[in-house]
């Protein structure tokens, strides 16, 4: 049976009374099998954020069968302020919430439709923030003002457990990989990329005494009277350069997680030229004694660089392809591209590109691949763009069919800050301009959303029964 045939058994099982669904996961306390988790802000003068989730296969926000039409199904237990991204980890049956009014970290069991608590230790507002999937390990770029200018660590480990604030000014975004083995740290306006590592027992007495202790390229190391955690600066072995990057933002991780490629923004981040710089993941894992090679020299990683053009500022990694998303300078404004890159050649080829949203220029894009082979771009500042400014049709969301390579540009409703696939009914939900859309992914028709619209600013969507993690919007 297909993966959509299964949701729709499962669909016409729950109004049967089965307690049980795809992959064996037991019916939630709703019963609702295809559920669209919404993060709203300020949705009552008593609130300052709420979870609520709807029905994604009849897409209301009550039981279908139910003559009671007013309730709203909510996550219990929730109290973080304006949460701004979820962390969507339907494989594990839970997510993360992000609330960027009290800096919050609210884990949620997808199963019991409920909060397991917030992660502690995160010491102020981030900009940045992500978990790994067995909830061991948390990385945040926190706030200038709100805790400093630091990348949090949060252990959540049996040894070294813990909140490490490891200094490093000016960043403002992290990138963790699918396996939680591997972090890097991005500083705003830099050419420079940082890793942490885990710290044996003999290596925090080794480095308890101070700088003038820590290994080769640590830049930090805390506590710094025994430490636990260090951090480390992406340098080549061969000269001690820096390595070949120019304003990277992110990084995003090949199907078998060997590389880590990163995202230099070039432009439209203050630099020179955008691309893709490939590094080998082994040699900046965290985990104790799992590290393996090292980095590859400035002469290595230079010729492995790839030029993107249409600029790099997000991507999405589908097996050998990268979806490499950017804005480039046209006419004086900013014009949003998509270019595919070719990653089983090495070195890596762009290959095709194509007009798409416009968005101010290294402002996060929201990426998701959804059925119909369609890839699915959200857009925040596209009335900045090009196409704006010379009266074009423009809009925030972009619909990409990856097979024909056809652009679809839907028209324009408000900021585009939240997508999620609804993977075996060929529908997204989507929030632009604060409220909750939906669209068809054979051909980007609007779908009824009458009865999912919410009370208060929607921010983000996550497909809570996904069929896999990849079903996780790419911020």
């Amino acid at each position: 049976m297909s993966a959509g045939g299964a949701l729709l058994v499962a669909a016409a099982l729950a109004g049967c009374g089965s307690t049980t669904y795809f992959a064996g996961r037991t019916l939630p306390p709703s019963g609702i099998a295809n559920r669209v988790l919404i993060a709203i802000q300020n949705p009552s003068a008593l609130s300052a954020g709420s979870l609520q989730f709807v029905d994604a296969y009849y897409d209301i926000r009550y039981k279908y069968n139910s003559a009671n039409t007013n309730p709203a199904f909510a996550i219990s237990g929730f109290s973080g302020a304006l949460p701004i991204t979820i962390q969507n980890m339907p494989e594990e049956e839970s997510g993360a919430v992000y609330g960027s009014g009290d800096g919050s970290l609210t884990l949620i069991d997808y199963g019991q439709e409920k909060t397991t608590g917030a992660v502690s230790g995160l010491n102020g507002k981030s900009s940045s923030v992500f978990i790994t999937r067995n909830q061991t390990y948390a990385f945040a770029a926190t706030h200038p003002g709100n805790g400093g200018d630091t990348l949090v660590v949060v252990d959540r480990s049996g040894t070294n457990a813990g909140s490490y604030g490891l200094s490093l000014p000016g960043v403002y975004r992290v990138s963790v990989n699918p396996g939680g083995s591997a972090a890097l740290a991005f500083v705003q306006n830099s050419n420079y990329i940082y890793y942490p590592r885990k710290l044996t027992g003999a290596q925090t007495t080794a480095y308890s005494g101070g700088p003038s202790t820590w290994p080769t390229g640590a830049v930090d190391c805390e506590p710094q009277n025994g430490p636990g955690w260090c951090l480390f600066q992406a340098l080549s072995p061969d000269d001690n350069k820096p390595l070949v990057f120019d304003r990277p933002v992110k990084a995003v991780f090949s199907a078998d997680g060997g590389t880590a490629y990163v995202l230099n923004c070039g432009p439209e981040c203050g630099g020179s030229t955008a691309s893709i710089s490939p590094l080998p993941v082994a040699p900046l894992i965290y985990l104790v004694g799992q590290q393996s090679g090292t980095l590859p020299t400035h002469s290595a990683l230079a010729s492995s660089t790839t030029a993107i053009p249409g600029g790099a500022s997000n991507a999405l990694v589908d097996s050998t392809t990268l979806y490499v998303v950017g804005q480039k300078a046209t006419n004086g404004f900013w014009g949003g591209n998509l270019t595919v890159v070719d990653l089983s050649k090495s070195p890596i080829v762009a290959s095709t590109t194509a007009s798409i949203s416009d968005g101010a220029p290294g402002a996060m894009s929201r990426m998701i691949l959804a059925d119909d082979n369609t890839l699915w771009i959200g857009m925040t500042g596209c009335t900045s763009g090009v196409r704006y400014n010379a009266s074009q049709p423009y809009g925030c969301l972009t619909m990409v069919n990856t097979t024909t390579n056809a652009v679809t540009l839907l028209p324009y409703i408000g900021d585009a800050t939240g997508i999620a696939a609804i993977t075996g009914l060929h529908k997204i939900y989507t929030v632009e301009g604060g409220q909750v859309y939906i669209y068809s992914t054979v051909n980007g028709a609007a779908i009824d959303n009458q009865y999912v619209t919410v009370t208060g600013t929607a921010y983000d969507v996550a497909y809570m029964d996904g069929l896999s993690d990849a079903n996780n919007t790419v911020y």
